[in-house]
This record gives C-alpha cells, sequence and structure tokens, in this order.
C-alpha cells in the first residue's frame, strides 16, 4: 500500500484542501488530517477508512476516550484530538441555522441594507451544494446594464469559494421590480455562462423596499 508521500500532490489531503478547500475532501480525508499518520503497512488514509467502519453513521462523534485510544493504535494524543475536534464543533455550531437562500422572500429579507437605497446594487449569494450561503459580495454599483456586470466578476469570486450554485439580485431604487431589458439581458448571459462552467445561477431577484421580482419564478430565466 502506498505511503502517502508516495501519492501524488493533489490526492494528499492537506495538499487537495489547500487547493480545493476542506468541501471537496472525503469524511476519510478529513480524519486523516486530523491523524497526520498512519501505521506500518497503513497509510493515514486507509487508518482513517477502517475508523469510519468501525464507527459507522457518524458514532465517531460520541466515541469515549478509551474507545479510540484502543482503536487501530490511535494512542491517546490522536484520540484526544479527534474529541477535541468534534466537542469543538459542537459548542460552535450549538443553536445555529445555517443560512439558506431557497426562497425569492429569503432573499429580499436578506437585503434589507440595500433595499431602499439611491444607487443600484448588484449582489450575489455565493451557496454550497446544499444552497447553504458561502458569502455575499458587491459586484457592482450603479445602474445595472450587460457592460457593468461581466460574468468574469460575478464567476471568479464563485470558483475562488468552491460554490456550486449561485442567485444574483439587485436593487430598484425607483420602488418598481419589475425587470428591465438591461435586467433580463444580463441574467441570460450569467445562466449561460454558469451554464458552460457548471455553476448554476438559480435565480435573479430584483428588491424594492417593499416588493421584489423573482426572474425564476416569473419564467423570464
Amino acid at each position: 500500500m502506498p505511503k502517502i508521500k508516495d501519492l501524488h500532490k493533489i490526492e494528499r489531503p492537506r495538499e487537495k484542501m489547500e487547493k480545493y478547500g476542506p468541501e471537496k475532501l472525503s469524511d476519510a480525508e478529513l480524519l486523516a488530517i486530523l491523524l497526520r499518520t498512519g501505521t506500518k503497512g497503513v497509510n493515514v488514509v486507509e487508518m482513517a477508512k477502517k475508523i469510519l467502519r468501525k464507527f459507522p453513521n457518524d458514532s465517531i462523534a460520541s466515541a469515549g476516550f478509551q474507545e479510540l485510544r484502543n482503536t487501530f493504535g490511535l494512542g491517546s494524543a490522536k484520540a484526544a484530538e479527534i474529541m477535541a475536534c468534534f466537542e469543538l464543533g459542537r459548542r460552535k455550531l450549538k443553536d445555529k441555522k445555517a443560512a439558506l437562500l431557497m426562497k425569492p422572500k429569503d432573499v429580499w429579507e436578506n437585503l434589507k441594507d440595500i433595499r431602499d437605497h439611491r444607487k443600484e446594487h448588484f449582489i450575489v449569494f455565493y451557496l454550497d451544494t446544499r444552497n447553504q450561503e458561502i458569502c455575499r459580495e458587491i459586484i457592482s454599483i450603479g445602474t445595472l446594464n450587460s457592460n457593468l456586470v461581466h460574468p468574469r466578476e460575478v464567476f471568479e469570486p464563485a470558483v475562488k469559494n468552491v460554490a456550486a450554485h449561485l442567485i444574483v439580485a439587485h436593487n430598484h431604487p425607483s420602488g418598481n421590480p419589475e425587470p428591465s431589458d438591461d435586467d433580463i439581458e444580463v441574467t441570460k448571459r450569467l445562466s449561460d455562462a454558469g451554464k458552460i462552467i457548471g455553476i448554476g445561477l438559480l435565480d435573479h431577484v430584483i428588491v424594492s423596499k417593499d416588493r421584489y421580482f423573482s426572474l425564476k419564478d416569473e419564467g423570464l430565466m
């Protein structure tokens, strides 16, 4: 069985995380980063797979110290690191709900800071595979047209943040969220660009102080 150092760099868990982010790693690869080293004849990724098979259905998250320490020769230090990792995760995620952007109203509520702004702000929500928000970025400020919002400016952060989908939105200072011809043209350009690179445009939501307009719901994309 090859050692980790004998694998191509892109197949090594740490290098893979550095290049693509933790979302692209398997459970075994993430655990392998915690373990750091395997045992004689078993590299760290294979060791991690064996451990996860012994603790199915996420039971490793609640495993006791002695149980972990005696598993495949993990030892006290590695057992403590695994327990500390899961305990820290539980504490940080306690009572928190992941923000989901699935409906136009959710987008409208999220954009309360720009809904009645005097200038148009073009916003992109970058989402993971579960439609959870990775980040939100302002792409441009000013009257929306196809020259101002270029697909490159929208999709570069998507690639950087390993986004699976995105939702674009902007405000109409006039208070009327009905789309203009430019709004529809920009949406089409972004949708076409997303199809080419495999990052889907889920919706374009236009917001005003009291209303919103979803191009997807209205069949305009």
